[in-house]
């Protein structure tokens, strides 16, 4: 997956409030494009640095990201394509609510920063101990209400959701940032552009979707998706016949393997009994140990991984570029996560020993063999010299 590093870029002239709103992509005065990626899954340590102008903070523009705009350059991409909106029955009347993509869709009188989380079971678990672990905690005055905020981030609500919502809602602008599993993300964001990963890897909640086919009968000795594919069977009147709960990520995963002779349902739950019901062929279904797909005689073939997954960091574009205080609340939990899963594993080791140098001290440390196994893991304080201790224990 692509990951990005975001810059801020200066600009000359702060536009009016009244331009901005009706483009807030653009900016007056001289700018560069600040889409740059890469394989950082981080943003840049300097993102939130303070602008000033007169001895004043600026809070106009924001700080643009991922977004390339200049005054010189190309016009701006158009909106995302339309599709139906739902309704809203406000006023006992049916009327459509904005369209995706355009700027309206985003509630601008909203002030405060919503951060969505899984709501129960394991990956809600495992979240709130990773936010624990970065000094990030969520307070819950009743455990019914699904509203929290967090002591250490002023102006924001932690929402508990269902993970498809949360991404439905960072999508429709009712969200600014969430959690989710990529997974949830790819299926139900279905290539939205305005849906940033700002970290891809937060080392939990690791699983693959993937397909699985009988062990047994026509599908014995059929260990591919080449071989699948090729079976004589599948026919126009007699496809290959899959269940699965991501109707979005299966039939295109299969279609862009060259899969045409393929029928598609839809279940929530128990897909591997699918196949020994009769039911369907195969199944495309989240896997993480494969334990379950072994007791039901179901297999992973190769070639049949649609995509691996994990737990992630995600943002909406538009809030990053115009509400304010996302991309500040952004970039802080971002720094702390990063130092999190950066410090996993390390070891720091503080010694109070003789020594006429860092080095000295360093290499008398190394020959403890009570240390040979954490060699590679110290970090020792020698680099700051005036630091170190030259006491005698």
């Amino acid at each position: 997956m692509t990951a990005f590093r975001i810059f801020l870029a200066d600009t000359e002239q702060a536009p009016s409030r009244s331009s901005a709103t009706s483009d807030p992509r653009r900016t007056e005065g001289s700018s560069s494009s600040i889409f740059f990626p890469g394989p950082f899954p981080f943003l840049g340590k300097k993102i939130l640095e303070a602008r000033k102008r007169g001895g004043k903070r600026r809070r106009w523009p924001p700080p643009s990201i991922l977004v390339p705009f200049s005054t010189s350059g190309p016009p701006l991409p158009p909106p995302l394509g339309p599709s139906p909106g739902p309704t809203s029955l406000r006023s006992g009347a049916a009327r459509p609510l904005p369209l995706r993509g355009d700027p309206e869709a985003l509630p601008l009188e909203r002030t405060v920063v919503r951060l969505g989380l899984p709501s129960k079971g394991r990956m809600a678990d495992e979240t709130l101990s990773l936010l624990k672990n970065c000094q990030l905690s969520v307070r819950q005055v009743n455990p019914r209400q699904y509203v929290a905020d967090m002591p250490q981030l002023s102006n924001l609500e932690v929402w508990f959701q269902r993970p498809k919502d949360i991404v439905r809602k960072l999508r429709s602008g009712d969200l600014d940032i969430g959690i989710v599993g990529f997974d949830t993300v790819s299926e139900y964001g279905q290539g939205n552009e305005d849906l940033v990963v700002v970290h891809d890897a937060l080392e939990y909640g690791a699983c693959r979707l993937s397909l699985a086919i009988p062990k047994y009968g026509i599908f014995e000795n059929i260990n591919t998706l080449h071989e699948l594919a090729q079976m004589p069977q599948w026919t126009a009147e007699r496809p290959l016949r899959i269940v699965t709960g991501f109707s979005y990520l299966g039939p295109k995963f299969l279609k862009e393997k060259g899969l045409d002779h393929v029928s598609f349902s839809t279940a929530d739950g128990a897909l591997e009994a699918a196949p020994a019901m009769g039911i369907a062929d195969a199944i495309i279904d989240l896997v993480s140990s494969g334990t379950t797909l072994h007791e039901n005689d179901l297999k992973e073939i190769e070639g049949g991984v649609v995509l691996e997954s994990q737990a992630v960091f995600v943002a909406s574009r538009r809030s990053l570029n115009i509400r304010e205080g996302v991309l500040e609340i952004t970039h802080e939990i971002l720094e702390r996560l990063e130092a999190h899963l950066r410090a996993t594993g390390q070891v720091t080791m503080v010694a109070n020993m003789r020594g006429n140098s860092a080095k000295e001290v360093a290499e008398r440390i190394l020959s403890q063999t009570s240390l040979s196994g954490l060699q590679a893991g110290l970090l020792f304080l020698g680099q700051r010299r005036s630091q170190l201790s030259h006491e005698i224990c």
